[in-house]
């Protein structure tokens, strides 16, 4: 049964765990979200590849620009595998960046905006794994989008499976999933965090509401199960401060 993780490296870690399970389980569209305010996305990236360390150079790391792909070349200057940015240009670029030699691909916090372009990147990628890191491709601050690009993106989000979720919610509560598990709900309770619900699919705004305040929605599995841990936001305070400076 997943934990919730008492620090952002204990997080790390179980997503790296729960990613392999799921793609030992033949899933290949895979997404991690790990939502934390002020989040540097570079540290979590590099705390998230020793998960692919036996692809060597058959991985393939996207980052959603050229200025952050050119960054992580600098920063990571002796790793085997190939980055490169999503971008947002021709489809034949989809072509040229995907080649038969890759084996598993990684997508580093892509927006909304690179939705049309990665769509046709994993076009290419075809059946063979990728997972999204900490994407935004829901991002409701996007100024004018239309109908359709809305639609081309909820028609790819659809496509993806978690297999990793961590949110806190201020510091009443926290939203995790870890594959296989089923998603939890974790509200605090004096100094401790107790698991009060597990659920069979992401819960809603009004569910945590209900859940956060008390209630008690239908869940599947065993329903209300518990579970205390030491505070996983003090924790994860610290490692937030660690990796900012």
């Amino acid at each position: 049964m997943p934990q919730l993780p008492a620090t952002l490296e204990d997080a790390i870690a179980q997503s790296r765990e729960a990613t392999k399970a799921a793609l030992d389980d033949g899933y290949r569209r895979l997404q991690v979200e790990l939502l934390f305010p002020e989040l540097k996305v570079m540290p979590i990236a590099e705390q998230f590849l020793p998960l692919f360390a036996e692809y060597g150079d058959k991985l393939k790391v996207f980052f959603a620009d050229a200025g952050a792909a050119a960054l992580a070349k600098r920063e990571w200057s002796d790793v085997p595998f190939k980055i490169l940015d999503v971008g947002t240009g021709r489809a034949s670029n989809a072509e040229q960046k995907i080649e038969p030699e890759d084996e598993i691909f990684l997508f580093v916090t892509p927006t909304s905006v690179e939705v049309p372009q990665l769509e046709k990147l994993c076009e290419q990628i075809g059946d063979r794994p990728f997972i999204i890191l900490n994407p935004r491709l829901e991002d409701s601050g996007v100024v004018g989008i239309g109908y359709a690009a809305r639609q081309t993106r909820q028609r790819f989000i659809s496509t993806i499976e978690y297999c990793y979720y961590l949110r806190p919610i201020f510091e009443e509560a926290a939203v995790l999933r870890a594959y296989p598990g089923l998603w939890e709900v974790w509200v605090k309770k004096d100094d401790d965090y107790e698991k009060v619900v597990d659920l069979g699919k992401k819960p809603s705004g009004d569910e945590l509401d209900m859940i956060i305040a008390g209630g008690d929605p239908e869940a599947e599995g065993e329903g209300k199960t518990s579970g205390k841990k030491p505070s996983v936001f003090k924790g994860l305070q610290r490692f937030l401060k660690a990796l900012s400076s």
